[in-house]
């Protein structure tokens, strides 16, 4: 049997019934597969319901302020997956009366569409012959036919994607290719793979050579950047503060943050006073205090933020213009969302 027959025939008794799988709309499957780049299914189910909720076109989603969409998306990470989604919905709807383009080299030309995603939207929607190469996909591929090359490198993204290529059933690409997914999600899992009940048992190299947890694998990552922050969480008497948008390339752009210092390692108090921003800033008597006792570390992709979030009371604040009240209003980044769960500023 080809190994395509069965791994469809897998596919067909085991699927996950996921609301994307019931249309073939390619806007739909653009949001659930830019969604689930770095996410869980688990996760960004409730973003995608949301999210159609929200904008049930790609001309609703074109309209929408860059701010809504970045606080729909708040919780997800990685915002430039939604700045590029929000910047290619209004390219569809105003540039192309908003037809999704319907071939892979079309579809690739869309900002923030890389080859996995152009692949997953052109085979599932218009049927063209172009296999997805993902996460889960190198995972099967590696095990099975037990290969070394790492999955991280130039040689390795090109020489699975010619296998992946391969392999795909050119009558029913989509199908395939949510099938092969669906299969490294679910049994050819990174820890505890299924393969006494692998309907590729007898086949797989990796499962003869004992070889499943070595595979697959990945060039060491590069080293992980330690930045300190600390966030002066600002009250005055008639209850404002201060949040201000994040500008330029870095992390967080187009979210809301309160006035930072970001230091060399983590500082105290008298340090923290002794800060030229700090005394620019607060011209007038204050009043402060650690909210965490120990700094929290947030781990991004290349770099982990240890944050500490000082509570600044003070009587008056010429640039403290935002009502505490209004706070939730804003997007922000999951650090700041966590803390405001946390804090209640006494009115």
């Amino acid at each position: 049997m080809k190994f395509y027959n069965k791994l469809i025939s897998w596919y067909l008794q085991n699927k996950r019934t996921l609301p994307w799988r019931e249309t073939k709309n390619p806007y739909f499957i653009w949001l659930s597969e830019i969604m689930l780049q770095q996410t869980r299914v688990a996760q960004g189910l409730a973003y995608y319901l949301k999210f159609t909720e929200t904008f049930p076109t790609v001309f609703d989603l074109a309209k929408a302020d860059e701010s809504t969409v970045l606080k729909m998306w708040q919780g997800l990470g990685y915002y430039s997956r939604a700045r590029n989604l929000h910047y290619s919905a209004k390219h569809i709807a105003n540039e192309l009366n908003g037809e999704f383009p319907s071939t892979y080299k079309e579809i690739i030309k869309l900002k923030g569409i890389g080859d996995y995603t152009a692949s997953a939207i052109a085979s599932i929607c218009f049927n063209e012959p172009t296999a997805v190469v993902d996460g889960n996909v190198y995972r099967v591929l590696s095990r099975y036919f037990g290969i070394s090359t790492a999955i991280n490198s130039t040689a390795g993204i090109k020489e699975f994607k010619t296998i992946a290529q391969s392999l795909i059933d050119k009558k029913q690409p989509g199908t395939y290719n949510q099938a092969i997914m669906d299969f490294g999600a679910l049994h050819c899992k990174p820890q505890n793979p299924l393969c006494d009940s692998c309907p590729f048992a007898n086949s797989c190299v990796a499962f003869e050579k004992k070889l499943t947890k070595a595979l697959p694998v990945k060039e060491k990552k590069i080293k992980i950047r330690k930045r300190y922050f600390n966030f002066l969480v600002i009250k005055t008497n008639n209850n404002k503060t201060i949040l201000s948008e994040r500008k330029g390339k870095g992390i967080w752009q187009g979210l809301y943050e309160f006035p930072l210092i970001e230091t060399e390692q983590i500082i105290n108090k008298n340090e923290l006073i002794s800060n030229q921003y700090f005394t620019d800033l607060f011209p007038n008597e204050t009043t402060i205090s650690l909210f965490n006792k120990k700094e929290i570390v947030h781990k991004l992709s290349h770099q982990h933020l240890y944050t500490q979030f000082w509570i600044v009371e003070t009587k008056s604040l010429e640039n403290a213009t935002i009502s505490w009240e209004s706070i939730q209003d804003f997007p922000v980044p999951i650090l700041i969302s966590n803390f405001l769960e946390e804090f209640q500023p006494k009115n």
